[in-house]
């Protein structure tokens, strides 16, 4: 790794740690503030899943801390503990944002459509991208071929997180709509919900960023390379 991508990483990874700190801190203090409908985030999950008329999707418990998730192959909502059995603010948010992946799918979102399609390629090469570009920035004289194959393997790991952006975005406002017209949360408890998710996809954008300055910077070593051997 040369000393500009290093000092992009721990900058973006600075933001990073930063940006998850707030994040958690939000989760923790909307997890205190009890929601008045009186519903659990799991109880949340299958109601926006039943008003939206989808009946297939199942809504779990998962472990982990901030581990909830939408899996569109098995079809279920996968919503962590203090999610599946809060009654609060930050468990009534998250397991809606989870919900509105599910009716994403459920029609057929574009942006979701083609980032599923991603995700083989994407898994993939995140296992080898970093080592390949580690021996093309090593071997950029010899075989200028093998960073260019880093770079576009990376650049299929980028677009990914720029795609990543829309559906994120895109599910939060159909759970803050839903929240919002069912009346699940009220005036007061709504744009406490819509803070709690603003912080979240703040995660997904500093991900990206980050993904798109590390890819510049691999772009501009490997044409650096290209004009010191012509």
């Amino acid at each position: 790794m040369t000393p500009s991508i290093l000092i992009v990483s721990l900058i973006f990874l600075g933001i990073s740690m930063l940006v998850s700190g707030v994040l958690k801190s939000k989760f923790t203090a909307y997890s205190r503030v009890p929601l008045s409908a009186g519903l659990t985030g799991g109880q949340v999950a299958q109601k926006m899943l039943r008003d939206n008329g989808i009946y297939d999707v199942k809504v779990v418990s998962v472990d982990g801390f901030l581990s909830d998730h939408y899996n569109p192959a098995t079809k279920t909502v996968n919503l962590s503990p203090d999610v599946y059995n809060g009654v609060s603010i930050a468990a009534a948010a998250v397991a809606a944002h989870e919900c509105g992946h599910a009716v994403q799918h459920a029609t057929a979102y574009q942006w979701l459509t083609l980032r599923s399609r991603l995700v083989p390629v994407v898994q993939f090469s995140s296992g080898i991208v970093q080592w390949i570009l580690l021996a093309g920035v090593l071997l950029i004289n010899a075989f200028p071929a093998l960073l260019l194959g880093g770079i576009i393997l990376f650049g299929l790991t980028t677009l990914f997180s720029i795609i990543t952006l829309p559906v994120e975005f895109d599910a939060s406002n159909r759970a803050l709509a839903w929240l919002n017209r069912t009346n699940v949360t009220n005036r007061v408890e709504y744009p406490q919900a819509k803070d709690a998710l603003k912080w979240a996809a703040l995660t997904y954008v500093v991900a990206a960023l980050a993904s798109i300055a590390t890819l510049v910077q691999y772009i501009m070593i490997f044409l650096g390379g290209n004009r010191q051997r012509n």
